[in-house]
């Protein structure tokens, strides 16, 4: 049996969209050129061609990788989350040696941005903090280096569970 991938319900409905979107607009818009560009004759020096087979690889490779994202998802509600421990969809408040305060968001694998302070279930970050709680100290092994940080705070969602 194969285990669920978690994905948060903003993420994964984010993601389908995308899908969809590349599925019924994108895609059908870029076959359509490439037809047409190809309707007028000579390919090899038809640049709308030949860049419609790269933007219509680049879309399938795309969709390949969302449909691999997508199947066996296990939906993560925010709202349902209970308990004291980090776990994804939980949002971890943390200081770090230098007393510098940080907070990430743990999501599904592909909804990770960390531009908005999310991070993949998957990041060594997010590992080391998987299953603690507010004041554990966690040793985070990272590409550049350890970091010793102290859960301060835990939120699922806008509740704040424990901390700050």
């Amino acid at each position: 049996m194969k285990t669920k991938k978690p994905m948060t319900r903003p993420g994964y409905k984010k993601l389908v969209a995308e899908y969809e979107h590349l599925t019924k607009v994108e895609r059908p818009r870029v076959v359509k050129g490439v037809s047409d560009a190809a309707a007028e004759g000579d390919r090899s020096e038809n640049a709308e061609y030949i860049y419609g087979k790269k933007k219509m690889r680049e879309i399938d490779k795309r969709l390949k990788y969302l449909g691999q994202l997508l199947k066996d998802v296990e939906i993560i509600d925010i709202d349902n989350l209970r308990g004291t421990k980090v776990c994804v969809g939980a949002t971890v408040v943390v200081m770090d040696e230098e007393e510098e305060i940080k907070k990430w968001t743990i999501v599904g694998d592909g909804e990770a941005d960390a531009r908005d302070g999310t991070i993949s279930y998957k990041a060594p970050v997010a590992k080391a903090l998987l299953g603690k709680e507010v004041g554990d100290a966690v040793t985070i092994y990272r590409p550049k280096g350890e970091i010793e940080v102290e859960i301060t705070g835990l939120y699922f969602g806008d509740r704040l569970i424990a901390g700050e």
